[in-house]
């Protein structure tokens, strides 16, 4: 993956790059909206602990495909009234560990239902070796 933020565009607000370029040979993974909520259906009134549980439900996502968030090219964030902007800010960089996707990030009026503040979603690549075998 080739990370890039072109010269003539803004400097990224955050922790993100505006671009990766993926080549051909790469095995895409494609994740569903991922929500705060607990494998026992359990879902945290803070918006914060959404936010980690919503990570940790993409992280076990990734590994069922065997992939890490090093994988992750895109996320977009989807959250519902104000939610502690450097608290997620922190969430994030500990879960992206230095990594940076690009990032889209969207105030939303409601999600799948009422208890749900956070809501994400993720595309993820690897890239897969070229074969000498031919």
């Amino acid at each position: 993956m080739i990370p890039r933020n072109p010269e003539d565009v803004h400097a990224p607000l955050t922790s993100y790059v505006h671009q990766i370029e993926v080549p051909s040979s790469a095995r895409w993974l494609v994740l569903s909206g991922q929500l705060g909520q607990h494998p026992n259906g359990s879902v945290p009134e803070d918006p914060i602990a959404q936010v980690e549980v919503a990570l940790e439900n993409l992280s076990r996502n990734l590994a069922a495909a065997n992939m890490t968030v090093s994988d992750v090219v895109k996320l977009t964030i989807y959250l519902v009234g104000e939610v502690d902007a450097a608290a997620r800010r922190a969430v994030f960089a500990h879960w992206l560990d230095g990594h940076l996707p690009c990032m889209t990030l969207l105030y939303v009026s409601a999600l799948a239902a009422p208890p749900y503040k956070v809501e994400l979603d993720a595309w993820a690549c690897r890239a897969t070796p070229e074969r000498t075998d031919t």
